[in-house]
């Protein structure tokens, strides 16, 4: 692990999040895929299974997108912004059987402001560490879903879409037509 087991949770969400709003459709359709998302990111707290959760949700991803399009100071600004507007208050806390780590605002908050914060605080992480280089956009060609590289080499170069499955092909595909020629 290169990060607090919160930190690596935290970046994961946050980049499955920004990719839920992209060109293939609306990866969070209705309250159900939102519920899913919920339970597959292991968030915990309050959750109210509403349409203006949802909405509330899908209205922090391009906040949440633009750090991927930002310099250093651009996602300091963002991080720092996000954790003001949600008066967050970092506490180390233990629940679920987890070791302790960060919470930064009431379990109890909107889901929306948990994850902000949640990935403000993440960044947060790799702001201090200078480690903004694991923010990434997909290498394949068409896909600009975004990518936190938690590879121990810094290596990852493609998005959980299936694309480096695809480039694999393609190049598969071009040696091959190249060795007929």
């Amino acid at each position: 692990m290169l990060f607090a087991h919160d930190t690596e949770c935290g970046l994961i969400a946050t980049a499955a999040l920004v990719n839920t709003d992209g060109p293939d459709g609306e990866g969070l359709p209705d309250v159900a895929a939102l519920d899913g998302f919920f339970v597959t990111h292991g968030w915990t707290g309050r959750h109210e299974h509403t349409e203006a959760e949802l909405r509330s949700v899908r209205e922090l991803r391009p906040r949440l997108r633009r750090i991927w399009d930002a310099d250093a100071d651009g996602i300091v600004a963002i991080v720092n912004e996000l954790l003001r507007e949600s008066h967050a208050l970092p506490q180390l806390i233990r629940h679920d059987g987890e070791p302790y780590h960060l919470h930064a605002v009431p379990r109890d908050a909107p889901l929306a402001t948990r994850m902000a914060v949640e990935a403000a605080m993440a960044l947060a992480d790799l702001v201090r560490l200078g480690e903004l280089g694991r923010l990434r956009i997909c290498a394949h060609q068409d896909c600009d879903n975004v990518l936190v590289d938690l590879s121990k080499n810094r290596s990852r170069r493609f998005c959980e879409a299936g694309c480096g499955n695809r480039a694999a092909v393609n190049a598969y595909r071009a040696r091959k037509a190249a060795t007929r020629s």
